[in-house]
């Protein structure tokens, strides 16, 4: 009759050949641990039967093809009690929640105060940090839309991000970090003073006249 073993649904077996072994994780946080390796005795006494039959050749080789039969007929059996062992040494890592069923790690993922997961019955003073943090990072962005950060800004300004004289890349402002240029030196018409044109304009744009 197959048994049943705790916490199996997050389980990974990590069983080769030459014998067995378990990983048993959290279902919250994902930490695991992992059982002992356990050699399989059966598999250890099915080389030797392979080994021999391999050496000696002839009719010696059904003792291979017994090696593979007997590992057909007892592997379940052996890997079952494996299991079970396996169970037996983490079991205590683990606690079972009675609010979501889940099996958590003790260490990380256990209120002991509660007898909850963490998820259910999250740490007080961890929860009380992290809404702390939280409303100041709230606070910080209120705060930051109250300020008025166009006040000094000249907007009616084209904003340059390449100097004209010498094609570094700034970063705005009214002069270059690179050459010392003023970007925006506004230029009266000589016909109608108007200083709406762009810097390098050849004619006004008001009134046609040549910009000297």
């Amino acid at each position: 009759m197959a048994q049943h073993y705790a916490f199996t649904d997050n389980v990974r077996d990590l069983s080769n050949n030459d014998g067995f072994q378990f990983e048993f994780s959290c279902e919250r946080c994902g930490n695991g641990h992992r059982s002992p390796f356990v050699r399989d005795k059966a598999e250890m006494a099915q080389n030797v039967l392979r080994t021999v039959g391999n050496f000696f050749g002839g009719n010696a080789h059904k003792l291979g093809s017994l090696a593979d039969y007997w590992d057909r007929g007892t592997n379940s059996a052996a890997k079952d009690r494996a299991m079970s062992e396996a169970v037996e040494t983490v079991r205590h890592e683990f606690r079972q929640c009675r609010g979501c069923s889940d099996w958590v790690c003790h260490d990380v993922c256990w209120n002991e105060q509660v007898g909850q997961c963490a998820r259910c019955s999250p740490f007080v003073h961890e929860e009380l940090s992290r809404a702390q943090s939280q409303a100041q990072v709230q606070q910080m962005h209120d705060q930051a839309r109250e300020v008025d950060w166009n006040k000094n800004l000249d907007v009616s300004a084209r904003t340059t991000v390449t100097c004209p004289h010498c094609s570094a890349k700034v970063d705005g402002g009214r002069f270059c970090s690179g050459c010392g240029q003023e970007f925006q030196v506004k230029r009266a018409c000589p016909g109608c003073e108007s200083t709406r044109n762009v810097p390098g304009a050849a004619f006004c744009s008001e009134c046609g006249t040549r910009m000297g």
